[in-house]
């Protein structure tokens, strides 16, 4: 996990909010895919990559903030 620690807290965020919410209108796609799991439709290949694809940065972005808390609690 040293290469979560490497990378600037700014480069995920910045991903997060570009690829994790584009395309912006009508919806942001990520939630647009969230909604589809829920309602189980979210059913064809595509449509799970692409749900991949949108969370990737958001879950990173979470991965490293609760790095980061851990390693400042364990100081």
């Amino acid at each position: 996990m040293n290469w979560l620690d490497r990378i600037p807290l700014l480069l995920f965020l910045v991903a997060a909010l570009t690829l994790g919410l584009a395309p912006f209108v009508p919806e942001p796609h990520l939630w647009e895919k969230l909604k589809m799991l829920a309602s189980g439709t979210l059913r064809r290949p595509i449509d799970i990559f692409d749900m991949l694809l949108h969370a990737t940065p958001w879950v990173l972005l979470i991965a490293k903030v609760a790095r980061m808390l851990m390693r400042q609690s364990d100081t």
